[in-house]
Parts: C-alpha cells; structure tokens; sequence
C-alpha cells in the first residue's frame, strides 16, 4: 500500500501548494531533533520532510497520486525495473535536515532564538510575533552572519546509488545507455529551486564486471547549503536464460542421458553470438562433476578486451525413471564396476 503522505501531514488529497507548506512548516519546526527529544520524534520529522518533498514536486505529486509510494520507486508508471532505458527515477530517500535548511532558506532557526522553544500554532516560535515566517534572514546582522558561515563551510551530500541491469550480450559487445534523472536545480536567485530533468549518456565497455561504478560527479539535488551529491549507477548482471557469469567465463549446463553419459555422443553448445555455435565430441564417460572447457568463448577481459574468458560446460545427466527386469539384469551383466 505504501506510506500516506497526506495523512502524515494532516491533509486531504485536494490539499493547495500553499497547505502543504504550512502543514510542513508547522510539523518540522514541532518535531525538529534540535526541539523536540522525545522518543519518534526525529523518526517523525524525516517522515515529514519525505511527505513535504513528494507532495511539492508536481511531476512526484502527479505520480504519487496516480500510482501511491510504489509507483515513485518504480520510476513511474507503476511498473518497470529500474536500468532500463530511458528509466526516470524519483528519489524518496530524502535527507531531512538538508529539506528544513532549503525550506527556511538555508538558515538555522534554532542558532538564532533563544527561548521560546514553545510552538505556537502558527507554526512558528513562540515569543516571536507572526512565528518563523516573519522573521528576515540575510542581509545584515546575525542572519546575515549565519548565511555566510553556512556558504563558506558547504558539505557535500552523500551518493545517490542506482543499479543499472545489463545484460551478457551488452558486457558482450559494449553498449551506450541513456538514463533520464530528475533533480532539483538552484535558481538565478541561488535559493530558490526548480525541478529539472537531465540524461545523462553511460558508455559501458566490453568486459566490464558486476559492481562497475560509473560516476558523475555533482548531479544530484542543488540546495544553496549543500554541495550537490554525485549519482552513482552500479553495474548488475541481468539473469540470462542460457548462461552464468563467472567473472569472463560463462557457466553452461548441458542436459543430456545417461546412455550418453556412458557411451559417448557429440552436443550442441550456444555462444551469445546467436549465429554461432560450438560442437563438443563427447568420448569419455561423463560423471556428474565433469566440466568441459570451450577457450576464447567467454566474455572479454575488461583490461584487454581483445582476449576473451572461456565456455566452462558442465553436465546435468537425466537417469531413467524406472528399468524393467530384463534391462536391470542386462545392466547387471555388462557393468562391472
């Protein structure tokens, strides 16, 4: 079903721009670590901050609303893996620190006051007429102190990490892959923020290994606090019908009968070139851990791609399902061993 972000912020789904960031407003400065010390306290204000940042967004808002909080996850649509092409993803791990410094403009209400820690029901600071909202920040004076302290002593946000399937045929060859990412972008104010998409071009070469990390470098969320995180994909095999990997081997299993196994025969073993394949003579009696090796099969090496892994073919042998009297005793006979 997923989280309501409505209900945690005590609205309805008609609920304006303008209730959701009062809503906001009056829940983060109630449930703030810095104010607020009772048990779930901080649970509740990063549950806030998530809501607030999905319900502000008019692209989230939109799929939030059709989909719920499984529909954000899968990149919209209610469906659909994420790393496939052209794959747009939502971000709900939000940090909710770095959306309290965004919402009050990257000022730090509570080095400020002193006293009147009591919220009054506006959403503000008790002791200070027309609460949080009123007071200015920037310019001069302690605000203004404040803001340049902040800009000077910026921190960068952690990666954001995302799994990008790939397939054996892609590692195979190499492949270019476009992925679509959504993030917030400072305006020409430098505090404001808009939401933006971008696609960002990933070139994967040949031979690359499972846990390939391709970074860029500052492409998350900009936030005039903050320095903006950098995206992280993370390469992962995609299940292959055929084959497993085994760093540039490919693991194949081979079915085939007993009588086979016993008397020798000749098999057929696939390649991820669909157009080719490879013929293994079988002379010798294959037991249960014989493995066969087909060289320069394989995937290529990341290192030297011109070289390439193996085929390690391995057996999977069918035994009968029953034997009558005669062929137990024939069996019998001719087996020795």
């Amino acid at each position: 079903m997923g989280k309501d972000y409505y209900k945690i912020l005590g609205l309805t789904k008609n609920a304006s721009d303008d209730d959701i960031k009062k809503a906001y407003r009056k829940l983060a400065l109630k449930y703030h670590p810095d104010k607020n010390k009772e048990a779930g306290a901080e649970e509740k204000f990063k549950e806030v901050a998530e809501a607030y940042e999905i319900l502000s967004d008019p692209k989230k808002k939109e799929i939030y609303d059709k989909y719920g909080e499984e529909g954000l996850k899968a990149g919209g649509g209610g469906g659909g893996g994420a790393g496939g092409p052209g794959q747009q993803f939502f971000y709900t791990n939000v940090d909710p620190h770095q959306t309290f410094r965004m919402f009050f403009n990257g000022a730090d209400p509570f080095a400020m006051f002193f006293g009147g820690d009591d919220d009054d029901g506006s959403g503000g600071f008790g002791g200070f007429p027309g609460g949080l909202g009123a007071f200015q920040f920037g310019g001069g004076g302690l605000g203004g102190q404040r803001q340049s302290q902040m800009q000077r002593k910026k921190t960068q946000d952690p990666p954001v990490e995302h799994e990008l399937l790939v397939s054996l045929e892609e590692i195979n060859s190499g492949t270019t892959k476009k992925m679509k990412i959504s993030r917030k972008v400072l305006n020409a104010d430098s505090r404001s923020t808009r939401v933006e998409d971008k696609v960002l071009t990933i070139d994967i070469k040949p031979g690359w290994k499972a846990g390939t990390k391709i970074t860029f470098p500052r492409e998350g969320d900009q936030s005039p606090s903050t320095i903006p995180a950098d995206i992280v994909f993370i390469i992962k095999d995609k299940v292959h019908p055929t084959f497993k990997r085994d760093g540039s081997d490919l693991l194949y299993t081979a079915k085939i009968s007993l009588k086979d196994a016993l008397c020798g025969t000749t098999i057929t073993v696939p390649t991820l070139d669909a157009s080719r394949v490879r013929k293994l003579q079988l002379n010798e009696i294959i037991k249960p851990t014989t493995e066969k090796r087909l060289t320069g099969d394989g995937l290529p090496y990341p290192k030297t791609p011109t070289k390439r892994g193996d085929i390690i073919v391995r057996f999977d042998i069918k035994f009968p399902d029953s034997l009558t009297k005669e062929q137990k005793e024939l069996l019998s006979g001719t087996l020795r061993v």
